[in-house]
Parts: C-alpha cells; structure tokens; sequence
C-alpha cells in the first residue's frame, strides 16, 4: 500500500487536553457546572468563536447576557489555558518525529483565530506545522464536509493520501466519508502503532 503524503493531527484532546468541563468542576462542583453549561448555552458560545466569531467580545457579550452567571463565563477568556492543559507529550513527540523525517504534518482543527495565536504563545509544538487549519480562519468547523475540501484543496493531495486523527468520531466519520485514512485517536501509544503500521515511522521512532 502506498504510504500516506502527508498526516493530519487535531489539536484538542490530541496534542493537548481540551477540559473545560474539569475546570468548571473545580470551580462550581460538578453540579454547578452542569447549571452552568445548561443555563447559558456556553458550549453554543465556543462553536461560534470556533467558527469565526472573535475571541474576547464574544465570551464578554455571552457574560452580559447571562448576569447571574458574569464572573463564570469571563473565565473561559481569562482562563482559557487552564482549560487547554496539560501537554500529551507522546503525541507531540510523534508530530516531531514525522517532522524529523520530512514528512508533511498539518493541523486541522476546530478553534478560534484569536485562541490559536493565544495558544501558539503558550506551546512551543503549535508552531511546528507545515501548515495549521484552524476552523476560526477558513469560517467552517468539523464535521462540515466544507473544511476537509479545504485542506485537500489547499495542499493538493487526494484524499487517500491523507492520514487524520482525532478523539471524537464524528469527525473521524465526515473524513473516512472523503476518503481519507483516520484513526479515532484515544491516547498516543494506539496513534504511534497506527503510524508504524502505515510504515511513516519505525516502532522506535513512535517511541513504542
């Protein structure tokens, strides 16, 4: 079988953990939390920075209008990073080891244009793409077809060259749909077999 020309990494909960959820709880209790989330639509409030809307005005407008709950939602600006940490340091080491043997490496993920500069500050590995597809830029977010079409339009590779992993299914779904090959990604070590087995790296080189 042909290798692959180039792989695909999301961002969240791949590269780093993506947990405001676990936040939340440690603030307010899981329970408040769960007001929180179902009170204001707050999750509703990340898609639409995700795809485009900017960043800070958006998490203050949200804030506004939603009183009871001001000093909560203004958190997920001020404190966005406690929510996107820790490291998932396997990972990071399989983007540099393709990196280190020239293959491509893309990101394509769903995150605000505003946050990704913010998060390319805090984490050395957000600035070590080929190039990054970050939904906040290109106005569509994952599962959309529209943002795949995108990336494959913008490099030039068909789609069965293309190897994707990301945590949630959906998305792995709407990529397997165009033909891409992917990987429902669940912790490093399955993605490092997946890339020896696709012969991009050896089991050394996956760190296994």
């Amino acid at each position: 079988m042909t290798k692959p020309e180039a792989v695909v990494f999301d961002i969240g909960n791949v590269l780093m953990h993506w947990n405001p959820e676990g936040f939340y709880d440690r603030r307010l209790g899981e329970a408040g939390r769960q007001r929180l989330f179902a009170e204001t639509g707050i999750e509703a409030m990340n898609l639409a920075v995700d795809a485009g809307a900017p960043f800070r005005a958006t998490v203050e407008a949200h804030a506004e209008a939603h009183p009871e709950w001001r000093e909560h939602i203004l958190c997920w600006y001020h404190n966005w990073i406690e929510m996107a940490a820790p490291r998932i340091e396997g990972s990071i080491a399989l983007l540099r080891a393709l990196r280190a043997k020239g293959i491509p490496v893309l990101a394509l993920t769903n995150f605000g244009d505003d946050s990704f500069t913010y998060a390319q500050t805090q984490y050395d590995f957000m600035n070590e793409f080929d190039h990054a597809f970050v939904s906040g830029r290109m106005g569509v977010i994952k599962p959309d077809a529209g943002i795949y079409q995108q990336l494959e339009e913008a490099m030039g590779i068909v789609p069965e060259r293309l190897i994707f992993t990301d945590d949630k299914a959906e998305n792995i779904a709407a990529a397997a749909a165009r033909g891409w090959r992917v990987h429902h990604f669940t912790g490093w070590q399955g993605w490092a077999l997946r890339l020896v087995d696709e012969g991009l790296l050896t089991t050394a080189e996956a760190g296994l």
